[in-house]
């Protein structure tokens, strides 16, 4: 068994996959018209099989609420790993990429929080050592 898609729910699916490719450098996996909304999938484009993030749209009465008192609390809705935090992050402001964490040693990872655009805050992880 291994988890092959995660939901991230985002408030626009074309600003969140712009976001998604563009910035952060995931591919488009799936894209499929879905009425009102689309299935709409992206990857790690180094690792084609690997677990897919679902753009998901906020349309069920929940989900508003939740992501919005994450994202008011300063708290991550998923963690994203990566080889050189201060070297993404770096890269990411120079786009126009909103942190609301710097790079912060934490110990055993350094890690650094931005804003998605589409309702999230994000966090990104260095594993040290």
């Amino acid at each position: 068994m291994k988890l092959e898609a995660v939901s991230i729910f985002v408030d626009d699916q074309q600003r969140a996959v712009d976001f998604y490719t563009h910035h952060l450098g995931f591919a488009v996996s799936a894209d499929i018209p879905m009425g009102e909304h689309r299935w709409l999938t992206v990857i790690d484009p180094e690792r084609p099989r690997g677990t897919q993030i679902s753009l998901e749209p906020k349309g069920h009465p929940a989900v508003a609420p939740f992501t919005d008192a994450l994202a008011s609390d300063g708290i991550p809705f998923c963690v994203l790993g990566v080889a050189d935090v201060q070297a993404e992050y770096e890269r990411l402001t120079a786009l126009g990429v909103t942190f609301t964490q710097p790079p912060t040693d934490m110990g055993p990872v350094i890690v650094a929080v931005l804003d998605d655009t589409v309702g999230n805050l994000l966090q990104l992880a260095q594993l040290v050592g």
